[in-house]
């Protein structure tokens, strides 16, 4: 068996097999566009406006291939994507790691809330765990944050370089409402699932990141949040595990035996 950089004992697994990594990613996008710089770099390189669908799909088998896939399969697509940062100029170590801990913080944060029970240890050790997706992406190993503590520290250190701008406005309504062929947005239920999803996601966000994007926080919000992330979480869960499973994930859990 070819063992990938993570164990099915690990935290990355319970946390990248979980259903709510669904919603985490849609919020990781949202929460990663308010830093301006980052946001204008993938504007400028990208076909976000047109393909925001197809950003978060990739965004899901990037990080469905480092945590489930072979060391090698992680290695080779992880060198593609830093030869790509580095040829249009995007490798700056600064906001590399902005995008790596809006994702790190939103897959762990959702997960919890949708009720994944993590001790505070586990929590660490996700965050330890992480720093193996950070190398990978070309980021120095020592400016990652290793604990929540510290992670906690790294969005109060950052806070005054982020704020909502224009592409990251844009970039959250390509995210709530994607282009779609007219035959799936009036001949399917996915246009309303997907603008319910999305806005449980943009609920989601820390109160810091909804006030910059200058949506309102209701009293009890937070509350109502959890408990749709809850019943969400509820409802994948009642679909059968094949269908939830990335390729990735389906051969990694019959390499070590644990099928469902």
């Amino acid at each position: 068996m070819s063992l990938g950089f993570f164990s099915p004992d690990s935290i990355t697994w319970r946390v990248h097999s979980d259903p709510s990594m669904f919603v985490g990613g849609i919020r990781a996008l949202l929460q990663q566009a308010l830093h301006p710089e980052a946001m204008a770099g993938v504007a400028a390189h990208s076909n976000f406006r047109e393909d925001a669908w197809g950003r978060l799909e990739r965004t899901g088998d990037y990080v469905a291939t480092l945590t489930f896939a072979s060391k090698e399969k992680a290695e080779k697509l992880a060198a593609r994507v830093r030869g790509v940062h580095e040829k249009l100029k995007l490798d700056d170590q600064r906001l590399l790691l902005w995008v790596h801990m809006a994702m790190v913080d939103s897959f762990l944060d959702t997960a919890l809330r949708s009720g994944l029970v993590l001790s505070e240890r586990e929590r660490d050790q996700y965050l330890e765990e992480m720093v193996i997706f950070a190398r990978l992406v070309g980021i120095d190993e020592e400016k990652v944050p290793r604990s929540v503590a510290q992670l906690d520290k790294y969005f109060i250190d950052i806070k005054d370089e982020l704020y909502a701008s224009d592409d990251a406005k844009r970039a959250a309504l390509f995210i709530a409402l994607p282009p779609l062929p007219p035959l799936l947005r009036f001949g399917t239920p996915i246009a309303p699932l997907w603008g319910g999803i999305t806005s449980i996601a943009a609920a989601s966000l820390p109160k810091w990141a909804k006030s910059l994007y200058a949506w309102p926080t209701l009293p009890g919000q937070d509350i109502a949040t959890n408990l749709a992330l809850r019943s969400l979480r509820s409802a994948l869960l009642l679909v059968p595990e094949g269908l939830r499973q990335t390729p990735e994930m389906k051969f990694a859990f019959a390499q070590v035996g644990l099928e469902k």
